[in-house]
């Protein structure tokens, strides 16, 4: 697999703290779905804002499909999706309106960029509530809205945080296999959630951090037969990180 992005030796330390939010942070993300896992405070959204142009400022290198990190970061953008944990949404437009909106911030034909939108509102169930208002949405609805915002220009690289946290059943199991099949079409997707049953679900390999470290990673199913009495991807994560309340 061809590598994506490249982390070589990355500390971040924030004015407010005394100590880094990352440490000297080495690692490689390959082409496939990949999990980017820690508790809570162990740097995981500083390292996305790094990977995605927000933090500039920070020592070490990072490379996006060869590009350097921040310095050619407008060659990036074009190439990337982002998809916040937060429900990024107007309550008074509706789905079609919302996408459309969203959509103008690219530079792509009209009947382009209105097609994308028709065949991923159908692709995730959406399509007949099209001139409905999000305010009118479920949970799960919005979430699967939120997801095609960031899919409209057709990213080479989607970064998802959290997509499926307070959705029902069903939507849940519509949106990861829907990112399933994204990526056998060939979009890479960085995956960052604390639901384990997802990412073992989703990931071909994971990257756990803790404490702004790497401290494990490699393919999902050989981590869960590597350490003893671990029988699932959440029983590594406890083994590693420990018991102890992050909040």
């Amino acid at each position: 697999m061809s590598e994506i992005i490249k982390i070589q030796a990355v500390s971040k330390v924030y004015k407010a703290n005394n100590f880094p939010s990352l440490n000297n942070l080495t690692l490689n993300i390959n082409e496939g779905i990949t999990g980017i896992l820690g508790p809570n405070g162990a740097g995981k959204t500083t390292l996305i804002h790094i990977v995605t142009g927000l933090i500039k400022k920070f020592d070490g290198e990072v490379k996006c499909f060869d590009f350097e990190l921040p310095k050619q970061i407008n060659k990036i953008k074009p190439l990337i999706g982002i998809v916040p944990q937060e429900i990024a949404l107007y309550d008074d437009l509706t789905a079609v309106e919302n996408l459309t909106f969203f959509s103008s911030l690219y530079r792509i034909n009209k009947k382009i960029i209105l097609q994308n939108i028709n065949n991923y509102l159908t692709d995730l169930g959406l399509f007949e509530r099209r001139n409905d208002k999000i305010k009118n949405f479920s949970g799960g609805m919005k979430r699967r809205v939120n997801l095609i915002c960031g899919l409209l220009h057709k990213p080479q690289l989607l970064l998802l945080d959290e997509p499926t946290v307070g959705v029902d059943v069903q939507s849940k199991k519509v949106i990861l296999e829907f990112l399933k099949k994204l990526n056998n079409k060939g979009t890479n997707i960085i995956y960052t959630s604390h639901l384990m049953e997802d990412v073992q679900f989703l990931c071909d390999t994971v990257n756990i951090i803790d404490n702004g470290e790497l401290i494990e990673c490699g393919k999902t199913d050989e981590l869960i037969t590597k350490y003893e009495n671990c029988n699932n991807l959440e029983d590594v994560f406890v083994h590693l990180t420990g018991k102890a309340l992050r909040d």
